[in-house]
């Protein structure tokens, strides 16, 4: 949709019925734009309106209905994105968010065939509280992680995965069906599971290979971000804990030298033959036990394992420097995304405030929600709104500033 390199950013964001909005109407430009307000005051649902336009998810929810104020039957999120500084190179972005039928999306008021043909049009980076999951919490939260920086770089992702999903759904309900049958089981399967072996070996083998590039070419970016962000200048690295044997295929961008194109058929081929192996323990189990779905990346800060080992101040830091170095490779992949920083600096000590601020300074726009003024560092103060009591207003500063 944009060249690749352009600037780009948000210049107006409009919601109707958004979580606690019945309207906002709010204006932002190039450079950094700060809400400020108490927790629970709407600040932060701005920034997740931006997202939702770049993602058609939110960091905060699963799923869509806590989007839509409650009373409504719809909500809607519209921003007009801005290339540069050519009243010509701008799109109006829109999407529907309905609590009772699908949702719907437009571009400049033509409406789209499937509301994910509008990925791709805005890019964004968030960094949260929340992210301090991926580096503490479940396997589920770094798939999520590695996978949302896939479809950023690549929008036909969401494609790929979406279809992944549905194949490992329907083998799974196939598998339950005949739970507990074991080996006998053989003869009733027949030419059925093979098909859907082989469909999800193919799309399993293309998310897998776009997971591996991406984890190879953001730590690289991450590690230097967490020296520069971290008061200790530990190295950080990664692995990925595959259910398929990825040796000679993939290793951790840590331990090679160059790096080499993923044998994607290959890695379909030794997919298959895991499931082949697997089949009897799916078939008691009932459940698909291979793929990317079962997969985890292991994290490291120095020798030790990030999670159950990284002090809280390192956990922030390493969960900070994931999302810098996304935004890094998405800047390097010729892509300028929004950068969101939600509530974030309150969290960080004086250190790691001004490290942060200076790190993303450079970005073509960046959104920081804060609860205190004087919680952003001076770098960033650029346009101010004060956020309350469902409406967003020019800031005029208060005692803390």
């Amino acid at each position: 949709m944009w060249s690749e390199g352009v600037r780009m950013f948000v210049e107006r964001l409009e919601l109707v019925d958004f979580r606690s909005y019945v309207r906002a109407d709010v204006p932002m430009a190039a450079g950094a734009t700060i809400f400020i307000g108490s927790n629970g005051q709407g600040k932060t649902n701005l920034v997740e309106a931006v997202e939702y336009l770049s993602t058609l998810s939110s960091h905060r929810v699963s799923n869509d209905t806590p989007l839509v104020r409650l009373g409504a039957d719809q909500a809607v999120v519209r921003g007009r994105v801005r290339a540069g500084t050519d009243d010509a190179r701008s799109l109006l972005l829109e999407v529907e968010i309905n609590a009772r039928r699908a949702n719907r999306a437009r571009i400049n008021r033509a409406p789209l065939t499937r509301p994910r043909d509008i990925l791709g049009v805005l890019r964004t980076v968030v960094f949260s509280p929340n992210d301090l999951a991926v580096v503490r919490g479940d396997p589920s939260d770094r798939r999520a992680f590695l996978d949302g920086l896939v479809v950023t770089r690549w929008p036909r992702m969401a494609a790929v995965k979406s279809d992944y999903e549905r194949v490992l759904k329907q083998r799974n309900a196939l598998l339950k069906s005949l739970s507990g049958k074991g080996r006998s089981a053989g003869a009733e399967i027949g030419a059925t599971m093979d098909i859907w072996d082989n469909e999800l070996a193919t799309i399993g083998a293309e998310l897998l290979s776009a997971r591996l590039d991406t984890l190879s070419a953001v730590m690289p970016l991450t590690s230097a971000a967490y020296r520069e962000i971290a008061p200790v200048n530990d190295l950080t690295t990664a692995s990925y804990k595959s259910t398929i044997d990825l040796e000679g295929l993939w290793s951790p961008p840590q331990e090679r030298e160059s790096s080499t194109p993923i044998d994607r058929k290959e890695l379909a081929n030794r997919f298959l033959d895991t499931l082949a192996k697997r089949r009897a323990d799916e078939l008691i189990r009932g459940v698909t036990l291979v793929g990317p779905q079962r997969d985890d990346i292991i994290l490291h800060i120095g020798e030790m394992p990030a999670k159950g080992y990284a002090s809280h101040g390192e956990s922030w830091s390493l969960a900070l420097a994931l999302r810098l170095g996304s935004f890094q490779l998405l800047r390097d992949d010729g892509i300028e995304p929004v950068l969101v920083l939600d509530d974030v600096f309150a969290e960080l000590d004086a250190t790691r405030r001004d490290r942060l601020a200076s790190s993303v300074v450079q970005a073509d726009q960046v959104l920081v929600t804060a609860a205190v003024a004087s919680d952003v560092p001076e770098i960033l103060r650029g346009e101010r709104f004060d956020v309350g009591g469902g409406q967003v207003l020019a800031y005029e500063g208060n005692n803390d500033d």
